[in-house]
Parts: structure tokens; sequence; C-alpha cells
């Protein structure tokens, strides 16, 4: 992966951010983050799980130190790592108990998304698998203050996941599609 490979994935996720995350909605804390500039965008081009897990460390470390005003939350974007949604889906255990391991439990969660996202028992092709499907396979790192922030209301936060797949199904499964390819393939 050379420099131009690494800011094409940076600048795809930020598309996708824009116009799939933060146009439909689907985090309600996203927009006020990226407008004011608050997402660290991290491209790694490590190749394997045991690398990554140390990219993963090293951010974590990062997002706790750094103000707020500044970086509120992080996307590690990793294309050549855990490509197989399979093996990705496996690391995030392990990426949990790094985050425990770390004494971050209750201050950073992880939240994944992947090219291949497929929540369990949903069909491949099901139109709310892309409210987690990405142009790369990528690991959220989330302030959790960030989520109380936005609704202290339990029932709210709750609801959101429920709230996007209705969304997603009645845009449809071509409507995504076509979203996430304009964030991959932005001149066609």
């Amino acid at each position: 992966m050379d420099e131009r490979d690494v800011q094409a994935a940076a600048d795809a996720t930020r598309r996708w951010v824009a116009g799939v995350v933060v146009d439909l909605n689907l985090c309600p804390f996203a927009r006020r983050v990226n407008d004011a500039g608050r997402v660290r965008y991290v491209v790694t081009t490590v190749s394997d799980s045991d690398a990554l897990l140390s990219v993963l460390g090293d951010e974590l470390r990062a997002l706790v130190a750094a103000p707020r005003a500044e970086v509120e939350t992080t996307l590690i974007i990793h294309p050549r790592a855990l490509r197989d949604f399979d093996e990705y889906n496996e690391f995030l255990p392990e990426a949990d108990r790094l985050v425990h391991r770390l004494g971050l439990r209750g201050v950073i969660q992880v939240a994944s998304f992947h090219p291949e996202y497929q929540f369990a028992d949903t069909p491949a092709d099901a139109a709310e698998n892309y409210t987690n499907r990405s142009p790369h396979p990528m690991l959220h790192l989330l302030r959790e203050v960030s989520i109380t922030e936005v609704s202290g209301d339990t029932d709210f936060l709750d609801s959101i996941p429920q709230r996007n797949i209705d969304a997603l199904r009645k845009l449809g499964r071509a409507a995504m599609i076509a979203r996430l390819r304009a964030a991959t393939h932005p001149a066609e």
C-alpha cells in the first residue's frame, strides 16, 4: 500500500461518514463531531491481527490522552487486515479484551464496520447490514461520554439500532449500494 492508497482509503471513509452515517443520521452524535473536525482517521497498512491489535492499543491510548476538543473519536481503517468478515468477527473479542486490559472499559468502546458486515440471522443481501458496512474494514473507537452527552436516555440509545434497521429497509438495498459506491468510487 503506497501513500496514494492510504489517502484513498481515508478519503473513501470520510465520504462514507458524510454520505451514509451523517446524511442518514445513523449515529445521533456523528454530525456534531464530524462537522467540528474531531474525527481522527487512522489508516494502517498492517496485514495481520497481531499487528492490528498493537495499532489498536496505540490508538486507544492516544484517544484517551487527546483532549476531546481536538479528538472525539477515532476510526482505525485497516484495508489489508481482516478482510474476511469471519476473521474480522473473530478478532472483535480480542479488541474488547484489550480495552479491558488497558482499564478503558466504560471509557472507550469499539464499534465494528466491515464491507461484508452481516448481522446474525440476516441474509447477506439484507439492507440492514449496511448500517455497519463500510468501504474498508475498520474499528471505531468511541468515547462513552460522547454517547451519554447526546442522550442519557437509555431507551433512546437502545432504540437506535432498530430505528436504523427500519430506515435502511425502507430505503432499500439498491440505494445503500449506491451510497457505498459513491464513497468508494466518487467519479462514477
